[in-house]
C-alpha cells in the first residue's frame, strides 16, 4: 500500500472528512515522525510499533565491479520494531509448516 492508497482508505472509512484533510493529517503525522527521528528521539505507537535510529559505524567496503576497497562513511539508519499486538494479529492462525 502506498501513501495515496492509505489516504483514500481512511477518507472512505470517514465520509465526514474531506480527502485533502485526511492527506494533510497523514502528512503531518509522517513529518512529525521524521522530525523526531532526525532529533534522535524514539517514536512509539502502542499496539503498532516503535521507530528509532540506529547508527552504522564507518567501514571498508568493496567495489563489486573492480574489487577495489572503498571507505564507507558511518550513517544513521531508521529502524522499526513491531509491537506485540501487531505481531500477534499478524501471526494469529498462521501455520508456517
Amino acid at each position: 500500500m502506498i501513501k495515496s492508497e492509505l489516504v483514500q482508505r481512511i477518507a472512505e472509512a470517514n465520509p465526514h472528512l474531506y480527502q485533502r484533510d485526511v492527506e494533510n493529517i497523514v502528512n503531518a503525522i509522517l513529518d512529525e515522525i521524521v522530525a523526531a527521528l532526525g532529533r534522535g528521539d524514539r517514536v512509539e505507537l502502542r499496539g503498532f510499533g516503535a521507530f528509532s535510529v540506529k547508527s552504522r559505524p564507518a567501514r571498508t567496503g568493496r567495489n563489486p565491479r573492480t574489487g577495489a576497497h572503498v571507505a564507507v562513511d558511518g550513517k544513521a539508519v531508521p529502524y522499526f520494531k513491531t509491537g506485540k499486538e501487531m505481531r500477534e494479529r499478524l501471526n494469529d492462525g498462521v501455520d508456517l509448516e
